[in-house]
């Protein structure tokens, strides 16, 4: 699984869909494969998450309203949101601040899989740098070449990415076809080409510490009760 487009569910979840007792993550749909693969690796067996559709990705205006349609629907239940602020411009934390959820630190999936510092640091170096994900590069002609209209209009490549000089693939995995269709990227786009290795990230360091605190949470009140 690479995108979700429609809304789905995962995970531990009763019958009906509304079993309380497991945490709840809201989750971009263009990160599922990624999110999936780090409840396995910790074995969250307790963890539902449910999918926004990944093409909001492109609208993300829309964002802060889908989440909160979730959220209010699950008043009563611990709730993770596998976002980060996505382009919303800080309307996603206002949603997240009424119903008291949390969210993956940064300002988008780059920072987060790289980490704040390391991305910081990226940045500093480059600022004229185009980025890719395990995802990005696996539908690089859906979402670069389509979603920017190069395939109908190639006259744009060269206006868009005229101020760029550098493509990094930020890798989650070490998948050798990825680093490949990098560098076609790279190449097509006429741009310097470098990999770095970030694993998941912080949606791996901040998924593993919210469960944390949720378990140690759960385990005080079964103690005082």
């Amino acid at each position: 699984m690479d995108l979700v487009d429609d809304e789905a569910t995962f995970g531990a979840a009763s019958s009906d869909g509304s079993d309380s007792s497991s945490m709840l993550v809201i989750a971009c749909g263009a990160i599922a494969k990624e999110l999936l693969e780090v409840i396995r690796l910790n074995s969250f067996t307790h963890l539902e998450v449910e999918c926004l559709p990944g093409k909001l990705h492109n609208v993300p205006r829309r964002i802060p309203a889908a989440v909160e349609a979730k959220l209010a629907a699950n008043p009563d239940r611990s709730v993770f949101v596998a976002y980060a602020d996505c382009g919303t411009g800080g309307d996603l934390d206002r949603v997240l601040a009424r119903y008291g959820a949390e969210r993956i630190p940064g300002a988008h999936c780059y920072e987060f899989f790289a980490g704040g510092a390391t991305f910081a640091e990226m940045h500093d170096r480059e600022p004229a740098t185009f980025y890719l994900t395990d995802f990005l590069c696996r539908h690089f002609d859906r979402f670069v070449i389509q979603g920017l209209k190069l395939d109908r209009h190639p006259e744009l490549k060269s206006q868009i990415f005229a101020n760029y000089r550098r493509l990094v693939y930020l890798a989650q995995t070490d998948d050798a076809a990825l680093v490949e269709k990098g560098q076609e990227a790279a190449t097509y786009l006429g741009l310097e080409y470098e990999v770095v290795r970030t694993g998941y990230g912080d949606l791996q360091r901040t998924l593993v510490d919210v469960v944390t605190r949720s378990r140690a949470g759960s385990t005080r009140t079964a103690r005082a009760g």
